[in-house]
């Protein structure tokens, strides 16, 4: 799995390829989730002082994700560019109406900017494909939770802390996980040529220009 990292002064600028991007205050008491192998729900680790990448594995030990059930199925979304001020990730998952728990990282943005947007999710053999933002306005949201199962992109780190504790997260308000798990933060995230795919997405508000629903094609 490829990963290239650039340092420049108050910022990591990270390429990665394959990496499996509401109030989310969670008791410590929570039922663990159990042991889960984070080969494509990783999170990009770039310690400055040692100049040198690294790949941590976050691990989901009792994160409910969604304060709701989502559904039987993923849906894709895709961007040109996601600008993100005020950004948190830690590990955790969603929980499907049959007790299925699906292993997602939870990514949190207090302001979003989103060019160019689609997003498609199969229902039978239809595809049901939204698309928004793609004029000279684009898409914007507050207070955004992304639960994201798999997510490709380029990426840049303004100001990123890894390994803080997830409850102590304070980069997105009140976005932050439970007592113990890893987390990291940054004060801002630009992302490039966004792929992912996700359970669950929350937010503030979500304005969304030049809206078009329609049937059609997958985003990717």
């Amino acid at each position: 799995m490829p990963l290239f990292v650039t340092y420049v002064t108050g910022v990591t600028s990270v390429r990665f390829s394959g990496l499996s991007p509401r109030e989310h205050s969670m008791s410590d008491s929570t039922q663990a989730v159990g042991r889960v192998r984070w080969k494509r729900f990783a999170a990009i680790a770039a310690p400055a002082a040692l100049g040198a990448g690294a790949l941590v594995f976050m691990t989901a030990q009792g994160a409910i994700a969604s304060s709701f059930a989502v559904s039987g199925g993923s849906f894709k979304v895709s961007a040109d560019s996601l600008h993100g001020q005020g950004f948190v990730q830690y590990g955790g998952a969603d929980e499907s109406k049959d007790g299925k728990r699906h292993p997602v990282q939870i990514s949190g943005i207090q302001h979003a900017t989103i060019r160019n947007m689609c997003q498609s999710v199969k229902v039978g053999p239809l595809t049901l494909r939204l698309t928004a933002g793609t004029g000279k306005d684009p898409v914007t949201a507050t207070d955004l939770v992304l639960d994201v199962e798999q997510l490709d992109a380029d990426a840049v780190f303004k100001n990123i802390e890894i390994g803080r504790d997830a409850s102590e997260l304070n980069r997105a308000g009140g976005i932050k996980g439970p007592a113990g798990m890893f987390g990291q933060q940054a004060e801002s995230v630009d992302l490039t040529h966004v792929r992912q795919v996700a359970w669950a997405t929350t937010a503030g508000t979500f304005k969304l220009k030049n809206l078009s629903m329609k049937l059609g094609d997958e985003c990717f």
